[in-house]
């Protein structure tokens, strides 16, 4: 049964290792810790008037500086000097608040401005409120208005300032490294010695995702990051207080005349209690409801059409798709078209930065792929990797032309497109923009298969006078207006996000994107791929409730194994009996998530987890039996639920044996299953009467 993706795995496996430099392999019990989660009721999971008051309290005190401005919760230090210690050398204006929805969705925001009283340089702090989340965002910008080069800025902490969370423990999570345990939670208890976190190499979530929850003994918060490079956060315990930091890794430079850097993004949502299930849940309606794009379905499915190593013609592509019926299309949402689709040498990664068709494949371009996919009641995926570019393509002639839009590093094949040039960021913009509309992609796919700190390093000594992580600043910054261009550009455009598998899963590309490949382990057959898939749900869901991989379909196990909002089915799985079975169980995982049993990826240990809607009325539990698993039965408790509610429950393959329990009953005392000899996946149904 693990095999039957084989082929379909070793076209992708065989290239994307070649531009990724491995992390040394961590101890496996290292991610081995079963967490336990106490229950929590429906109730005690509402966003409380008391929470939001404390947002708002923290908010305008904090931010607006309501009790004046004696302290900041960022700093950074100019010409040596730390802001906070020297506030009186800056006048300080704080904007009216907006109106809801104005800048970003269910969100207030203001503009607090510092103004340095000798010298040209101004800070412009953009913070938001989303009261009924209980959270708030900010991001602060420094620009040199004068003539001149400013003074070196340095330390610069997009936060600097700390939430009350008496005792607390701190849960984060490892990031996507190619990894079965890729997204596994951990724990740890903070002290007055801070936990130190980075990302690796340049790419935002490889090494651990960018969230994390603070849960003290009366109260927590949820700590987010949006910064698409290299982060870093410090977290410890200070009495009462968790003291939290975070900033650009590394950052010391003078900014030009007219020059603007910027912080990464920082999130606080804030909760109370002890139960940090009610902080995962708060961030998650967050997330959901504010900062996904509006356009982005709760489930989207796709069909693997071309792949990185086909080699077919349209026509003989077409003939191919045309053997799939009616029913196969009405479980389709769009066209998957994976790398290789331009004209490439070896194979798909050695011509990259040529984005134009291969003629011999495609003479009639993509425009013709697209609307063939429109005959089916389809959209199409198509993939780019924008960042790279490899020797002789199309946009290595093109950038050779312009001082400073083209990277290189040592010898290496791959040279990197400066988006830290505004003029070459522009090019691609409005290259990549013509090419969607005029081919009528329905999603654009973005991968990034190399790290790109040593590219950064080397142009802030070769091009900006060795300004220490200025290329970084505007390389991030222009990737996102890059990003928010295509959109702004191309109608009803969806971005998929992939950098080898979910390492770019920061809060500023949740904000732009979702992960339909979120892990690379998928690439390979492994004899653990059905158990780490579900460990991987399990792990991201309490951060993300948007992800997906490839579906596997071929067997009631492995199709229940990948149940998830989106993912890829592939043609040799299609025909499996199970294929787009769960579309209703797959639509319920973007609202609360709860989990059960966190048995991890090994095959002798139960894993269970529960998606309940925001009210509670209706959901469902997954429940994986592995194999190795010894014991005959296993209770399944729900979490979550409103008390004294009555619900119907149902096993999904009994529907017809419906029984009646109170939201209490099923969390106390549970549903008892008995378990079969191997491998089960069970599905328990239920919603309020």
């Amino acid at each position: 049964m693990r095999e039957f993706l084989m082929a379909f795995f070793m076209l992708i496996s065989s290239f994307f290792g070649d531009f990724v430099v491995q992390l040394e392999r961590l101890p496996e019990n290292k991610y081995n810790s079963n967490i336990v989660f106490e229950s929590i009721t429906a109730a005690e999971n509402e966003i409380s008037s008391n929470e939001k008051q404390r947002c708002r309290e923290w908010f305008d005190k904090n931010l607006r500086l309501t009790q004046g401005a004696d302290k900041l919760p960022y700093d950074f230090k100019f010409d040596g000097k730390s802001v906070n210690k020297n506030i009186g050398q800056w006048d300080i204006d704080v904007s009216a608040e907006s109106e809801t929805d104005a800048v970003y969705k269910g969100g207030k925001t203001s503009y607090i401005t510092l103004t340095h009283k000798v010298s040209s340089l101004k800070a412009v702090v953009e913070a938001t409120i989303y009261e009924d989340k209980a959270t708030c965002e900010w991001t602060v910008y420094i620009s040199n208005d004068g003539e001149t080069n400013s003074p070196v800025i340095s330390d610069f902490y997009a936060a600097k300032t700390a939430v009350e969370a008496e005792n607390a423990q701190l849960y984060y999570s490892k990031g996507s490294y190619d990894e079965p345990y890729d997204f596994a939670l951990m724990q740890k208890k903070l002290s007055f010695i801070p936990a130190k976190f980075t990302s690796y190499d340049g790419r935002s979530t490889d090494n651990y995702l960018s969230y994390f929850n603070i849960s003290g003994e009366n109260g927590g918060a949820v700590f987010g990051i949006g910064w698409t490079g290299l982060w870093q956060a410090d977290i410890s315990q200070n009495g009462k207080n968790a003291q939290i930091k975070a900033k650009q890794e590394k950052f010391k430079a003078y900014l030009l005349p007219g020059e603007e850097v910027r912080s990464p993004l920082v999130s606080l949502s804030f909760y109370d209690g002890s139960n940090p299930l009610k902080g995962f849940n708060t961030f998650r309606n967050w997330v959901s409801n504010c900062v996904y794009p509006d356009n982005i379905p709760d489930t989207m499915t796709m069909l693997e059409f071309s792949g990185p190593m086909h080699t077919q013609t349209a026509s003989e592509l077409f003939a191919a798709a045309d053997g799939f019926g009616e029913e196969t299309y009405s479980k389709v949402d769009y066209f998957w078209m994976d790398a290789g689709w331009y004209k490439y040498n070896e194979g798909w990664h050695d011509s990259v930065g040529s984005w134009v068709p291969n003629p011999t494949r495609f003479p009639n371009g993509i425009g013709e792929v697209s609307d063939y996919a429109s005959t089916k009641g389809c959209g199409l995926v198509l993939w780019f990797e924008p960042e790279r570019v490899c020797r002789d393509s199309l946009f290595h002639k093109k950038g050779a032309e312009n001082k400073n839009w083209l990277i290189e590093f040592e010898d290496d094949d791959n040279l990197m497109w400066n988006l830290a040039e505004d003029e070459a960021t522009d090019y691609l913009s409005d290259y990549i923009s013509d090419f969607l509309k005029d081919n009528r992609i329905s999603i654009y796919r973005q991968d990034f298969n190399f790290s790109p700190d040593v590219f950064w390093n080397q142009a802030d000594e070769l091009y900006y006078n060795g300004r220490k992580g200025i290329t970084e600043n505007h390389y991030v910054t222009n990737l996102y207006r890059y990003l928010d261009s295509l959109c702004e550009n191309v109608e009803g455009l969806i971005i998929d996000n992939c950098a080898s598998g979910g390492r770019r899963l920061d809060l500023e590309m949740a904000r732009r994107s979702v992960p339909v490949w979120r892990s690379d382990y998928n690439c390979n057959p492994h004899e653990d791929i059905l158990e780490a898939t579900q460990a991987q749900t399990y792990g991201l869901s309490f951060w993300l409730p948007l992800s997906g991989t490839v579906f596997y379909s071929e067997s009631e196990y492995a199709a229940r194994s990948s149940i998830m909002p989106l993912g890829l089915e592939t043609f040799g799985t299609v025909h499996g009996k199970h294929y787009g079975e769960y579309i209703n169980q797959r639509s319920m995982m973007n609202e609360y998530y709860y989990p059960l049993s966190s048995g991890g990826y090994f095959s002798d240990r139960m894993l269970a987890m529960q998606y309940s809607s925001y009210d509670a009325s209706r959901g469902m539990a997954l429940v994986y039996k592995r194999a190795d698993v010894k014991d005959s039965e296993y209770t399944v408790k729900l979490n979550g639920l409103v008390s004294d509610a009555v619900y119907s429950v149902y096993d999904y393959d009994s529907p017809e044996n419906v029984f009646e329990m109170t939201g209490e009953e099923l969390m106390s005392n549970g549903i008892k299953l008995t378990l079969p000899e191997g491998e089960k996946a069970f599905i328990i149904m239920f919603s309020e009467k």
